[in-house]
């Protein structure tokens, strides 16, 4: 629509309403008050919509998936591996989205989900999807530099936060550990923005093996710790699918290569 269009719309609807809408001043306009009473209401009226429509709908397009994820996983795994997919099933259309938290999975529109610990929904349907090993992990530059060679070691390193299902300070609880005093500590809100920063050498992180594939193969980053006392199993990512979910062909095919190609990158570093 045009801005005339549009600027006609509002106008006809304050007109119908009685009431200013919009405040309009150098070319800028802005809510008034009753502008801001009614945007909050009509904003519950909708969501009321999107979920009615989103129960009912077909779960998507003829030949379309469409996948949501979390930012990390999507970007930094998922991503650089569905031209493998698209490559088995070419007529395949693939939409991605990314996640900002669970808590979008009750407003956003998707065919399968694959969500970073296990979502609080009752809309959708969720199954554990993955196991994986949790471990210190740093670049091997700073592990010569601070000496890092046992859990005691990292009181003299800069402890790296991100967004885990174990944070640092619950791995040092079950580590036994709950005395260690960094040197410093950095958060960081992201999991791939806490891998780079370990690249860097910024610090040591604690993250699982799926999203430093590419770094700990590179060499870019070791586990300088003995892996058998100081590592930890956690179920980290889960499948959600909305209720009702009428699986097809293309989605099965999809949960079917996820899952192998997820097993199969363990299985490699096992």
């Amino acid at each position: 629509m045009t801005p005339s269009a549009i600027s006609h719309h509002i106008q006809l609807i304050e007109d119908f309403l009685g009431v200013k809408l919009f405040l309009r001043h150098g070319g800028r306009v802005s809510l008034t008050s009753d502008g801001r009473i009614y945007s909050r209401e009509l904003e519950r009226a909708f969501d009321v919509i999107a979920g009615a429509t989103t129960l009912l709908a077909p779960q998507s397009q003829h030949g379309h998936l469409v996948i949501a994820a979390g930012m990390s996983f999507a970007a930094k795994w998922l991503q650089p591996r569905l031209s493998e997919f698209q490559r088995a099933y070419p007529d395949v259309r693939i939409r991605l989205s990314t996640l900002s938290g669970t808590d979008e999975l009750d407003t956003d529109r998707f065919d399968i989900a694959i969500a970073y610990e296990r979502p609080a929904t009752t809309r959708h349907s969720v199954e554990p999807l993955l196991v994986e090993r949790l471990r210190p992990l740093c670049s091997p530059v700073l592990a010569e530099q601070i000496g890092l060679r046992t859990l005691a070691d990292l009181s003299r390193a800069t402890l790296i936060h991100s967004r885990n299902a174990v944070t640092w300070r619950d791995y040092l609880h079950r580590l036994g550990m709950d005395a260690l005093r960094p040197a410093n500590e950095f958060w960081l809100d992201r999991s791939s923005m806490a891998i780079d920063a370990a690249v860097a050498g910024r610090g040591v992180i604690l993250e699982g093996e799926i999203l430093t594939e590419d770094e700990v193969r590179d060499g870019r980053l070791i586990a300088p710790l003995d892996d058998s006392s100081t590592s930890l199993e956690t179920t980290s990512y889960y499948l959600v699918r909305p209720k009702g979910f009428r699986s097809g062909v293309q989605d099965a095919a999809f949960v079917k290569w996820l899952r192998s190609t997820l097993a199969g990158n363990l299985l490699k570093r096992s």
